[in-house]
């Protein structure tokens, strides 16, 4: 049995190098579309490897939209989009039932819901009935349609992008609903000359004002990402380290500040995440600074600033960062 065990780690090494390299391979591809926003791309390909969805924020023109087209470009999978309305029904997400008239039975016709990746564009421009309809499909990986249970094809993820809550014709999403995303990513301003690049490449672009991402090479199919998945949730994780997460959660729930903290399911996200991440980044094993690099975009949607901090014009981040400066790390 002793003989065998070496040879088994290190097949097991090679896989982990093989998925790194593939993953740093996705994140190349995509950097050549999105320009400015490395740590956006890390995440939105952390929540792929880790199995979970991903919530986009950022005023209008940043490139939300560019960026999942990138990654649908980049993956071999079935790929859709919804663009959520004010008038949208949950039946135009799910799907429904149609009367066929020569087999005088009802037939199913399925949504835009069941492909691998879905971009829901705009999500708290539809009312909360409609965004409800995501909830069932996010969660347990199927959708109830006429009493049937019909199961979505894996991988299955969900990139919604919104708005900033403060702009008009938008609704808040609902807690239930916004437990849901593994991670909340923020996109922000390019920076100066970040900004520079990415005006003179569009400029040269023969689309009107964005990137094409039709020269972006398919680096993977579905099966390799669900290998991607299998081998980051093989990565080893000290205890320590497992406890660290749980300590980070449990924190928000006491944490002067804020009224509402984290449940269970962001220890859970903090951990696969920081599995992603470490293989994202080449590693043989979890270290805390992956469960730190992820704890921002896995709780700021899971928790509820003070009101009288919000006065104040504090935000969620500020208090989470001071949250992550003073629970302490392990020493590995």
């Amino acid at each position: 049995m002793s003989e065998i065990e070496p040879g088994t780690q290190s097949h097991a090494a090679q896989q982990r190098q093989r998925a790194s390299q593939l993953a740093q391979a996705i994140r190349t591809e995509l950097q050549k579309a999105v320009i400015g926003q490395n740590s956006v791309i890390d995440d939105v390909l952390t929540a792929l490897i880790a199995g979970g969805h991903v919530l986009l924020e950022g005023v209008p023109g940043l490139g939300k939209t560019l960026l999942v087209r990138a990654l649908a470009r980049c993956f071999g999978g079935e790929y859709a989009r919804i663009q959520f309305t004010p008038d949208l029904m949950p039946s135009d997400v799910t799907g429904h039932a149609v009367y066929d008239l020569q087999t005088e039975q009802f037939k199913l016709r399925k949504g835009p819901l069941f492909t691998n990746l879905l971009l829901a564009d705009e999500i708290n421009r539809a009312p909360a009935k409609t965004q409800a309809a995501l909830l069932e499909a996010m969660q347990e990986r199927q959708v109830t349609l006429e009493g049937r249970a019909l199961p979505i094809v894996q991988p299955f993820m969900v990139l919604a992008t919104q708005n900033p809550i403060e702009q008009e014709g938008t609704y808040p999403l609902p807690e239930a609903e916004l437990d849901r995303f593994m991670l909340k990513v923020r996109m922000d301003y390019p920076d100066t000359e970040q900004e520079v690049d990415m005006v003179r490449q569009v400029s040269r672009s023969t689309r009107a004002d964005m990137l094409d991402v039709q020269p972006l090479r398919t680096v993977l199919q579905a099966k390799d990402v669900l290998a991607l998945q299998r081998i980051a949730s093989d990565l080893p994780l000290d205890d320590q380290v497992l406890d660290y997460a749980v300590r980070l959660a449990r924190s928000t729930r006491t944490w002067p500040g804020l009224t509402l903290g984290a449940g269970p399911r962001a220890s859970i996200a903090l951990v696969r995440c920081a599995r992603a991440r470490a293989l994202l980044r080449g590693g043989e094993f979890v270290i805390p600074d992956d469960i730190k690099g992820c704890a921002l975009a896995v709780l700021r949607h899971r928790v509820r600033i003070a009101p009288e901090l919000d006065i104040e014009g504090l935000e969620v981040d500020q208090v989470l960062k001071q949250l992550l400066d003073q629970v302490p790390a392990p020493r590995l």
